[in-house]
């Protein structure tokens, strides 16, 4: 005879075993068909509508305040959403989407997600009208591969020149113009620059980011931050009467620790007398001498250790003369063994003269009355590991100027990579609207209607320009549209700042093409995807 149980129902089956019948199904909301549709594009029209108003160089910051009180101040579009609480599946997917934009081009995360929300609203229209899905996201797909051929057609190339570096900052500056450095916008435009061409293969177009480290350290302002051709690692000498700089320096860098060798397997060591006492500290002392006559047999003058030693093994290094920086990190050993062309070495006994790196100096850095200090290793041997070393007011400043120079890293990367460049202000964007709607006409198929959709979207970003900018959005977009159809001219877009010319290519704003086309690319693949989906089931509250 079965009964009522709060979770289900319980039975009993022939011999008499119990077990309980879940009632699940009942408990789940389902939505399907057009509920759906309209489910998706309101959650990434609400994504949208939050980073819309972080676009451009006149764009606002976001505060977000993690779950133990850190304080995060950035317009970063891949940093905003990546912090946001978002539990909405197609929600996440456009964190997803600005990520991928992140990862792969490094720039221009903001603009990806408003496009890709424009692509959902404007197709909440044409479901409206009765059109399918699939026919939707087909006529998306035809439009953006005309918006990136018209992309090809009005890309300008770029010269790299090495004694000309002008053209690559302006780039960079373009990028920094929207983030909170834009007052010192030049000279990281410049350190930007210099970093990559530090560290680039010019012969393969290839930059490694290995060799870039940015450091960053509070205090000073950010006028302050500069590019040492070399590494900066944050820790000091192990002994405060050690010299604060050695010239010449030949560096033994050491995965060994200055410790007298113990058994690998468990042990215990039983000290019985005062005489069993002094062998064992002979011993450790003979240990330390000929670990530190090792090291300075092979001319070494400097010891980088990962690891610690303790306070006799450093007044030894003292006395010895030999100046050692103890607990640097295994990043920030392989940084230091690439910069100066020395090897790791895991045992004392394998150090050699040749497995010693070289720099021209290694001096201590220390900062007003703290008593904070910082070791700078310069004129390497390579000089293709640089450091990026970031001043400011306070923590979040330095945070955001880490991002907004990753940021500007990543775009002259990309110009080393593909030098074509279009011009920015929304002028790429309403180009591509009009050709896209002038090849829309020439579609005899229902996939015009989505063509013509798609074309009012990407005519989403001028608009947020023009908004953020304090002008007349829809006035300032019918202008520019005209004006470039008329004077033929695909560099006119928005005035942000307000300097009395339209032509983006004397107010120097420019974009990368590949950045411009990856958004294009992933925003009408993510909104494909997400049209195709016309069934959700999410668990639901348990039924009484």
């Amino acid at each position: 005879m079965p009964s009522s149980a709060p979770m289900g129902t319980l039975a009993f089956d022939e011999f008499g075993r119990p077990f309980i019948i879940l009632k699940e199904q009942e408990s789940k909301i389902r939505l399907s068909g057009i509920e759906a549709h309209k489910s998706h594009i309101l959650a990434a029209k609400t994504v949208a509508n939050t980073l819309k108003s972080s676009l451009g160089p006149k764009g606002l910051d976001k505060m977000m305040v993690s779950p133990d009180g850190e304080v995060t101040v950035t317009n970063d579009g891949a940093t905003i959403l990546k912090m946001m609480d978002v539990e909405n599946q197609i929600a996440r997917l456009m964190v997803e989407l600005s990520k991928s934009q992140d990862d792969e081009i490094g720039d221009g995360t903001t603009g990806v997600v408003v496009l890709a929300g424009a692509l959902m609203e404007q197709a909440e229209a044409l479901l409206d009208k009765g059109i399918h899905p699939i026919r939707i996201a087909d006529g998306y797909e035809m439009a953006a591969k005309v918006a990136c051929e018209n992309l090809d057609r009005i890309a300008e190339s770029y010269p790299i020149d090495l004694n000309n570096l002008e053209p690559l900052i302006q780039t960079a500056m373009t990028t920094l113009g929207s983030k909170i450095i834009n007052r010192c916008h030049r000279q990281m435009a410049e350190i930007a620059v210099n970093a990559i061409l530090a560290v680039a293969d010019m012969e393969r177009k290839d930059v490694d980011f290995e060799l870039i480290k940015v450091e960053g350290k509070v205090g000073g302002k950010l006028e302050d931050t500069m590019l040492v051709k070399g590494v900066v690692v944050d820790k000091d000498f192990s002994h405060p009467q050690m010299p604060k700089q050695v010239k010449d320096a030949k560096i033994a860098i050491l995965t060994c620790p200055f410790e007298p060798p113990k058994p690998k397997t468990k042990h215990k060591l039983d000290v019985t007398s005062v005489e069993d006492y002094k062998k064992l500290r002979d011993y450790e002392r003979a240990k330390f001498e000929e670990m530190v006559d090792q090291v300075k047999k092979t001319g070494c003058n400097l010891v980088i250790c990962q690891w610690g030693f303790d306070d006799e093994a450093n007044h030894l290094l003292l006395q010895r003369e030999l100046p050692a920086v103890r607990w640097v990190g295994g990043p920030e050993i392989e940084l230091v063994a690439i910069a100066t062309g020395g090897r790791i070495v895991p045992r004392f006994s394998e150090l050699t003269a040749e497995k010693l790196g070289y720099a021209g100096i290694v001096r201590e850095l220390s900062f007003g009355t703290t008593r904070d200090h910082m070791l700078v290793i310069e004129e390497c041997r390579n000089s293709r590991a640089v450091t990026i070393f970031i001043r400011g007011g306070n923590k979040m400043i330095i945070e955001e100027a880490k991002r907004a120079l990753h940021d500007a890293l990543c775009v002259v990367r990309n110009l080393i990579r593909d030098n074509r460049i279009v011009y920015g202000g929304g002028a790429a964007e309403i180009s591509c609207a009009l050709a896209v709607s002038k090849a829309a006409n020439s579609v005899a198929s229902l996939e015009q209607y989505a063509m013509r959709a798609f074309s009012d979207a990407l005519e989403t970003i001028p608009i947020a320009l023009a908004e953020n900018s304090g002008l007349a959005p829809i006035e300032t977009l019918a202008d520019l549209k005209s004006r470039q159809i008329i004077e033929n001219n695909p560099r006119l877009g928005v005035d942000c700042l307000q300097s009395g010319t339209n032509d983006m290519k004397d107010q120097q704003v420019i974009e990368t093409l590949i950045g411009k086309k990856q958004q294009i690319y992933l925003a009408t693949q993510l909104v494909r995807m997400i049209l195709k989906i016309d069934d959700i089931r999410l668990p639901g509250e348990p039924m009484e």
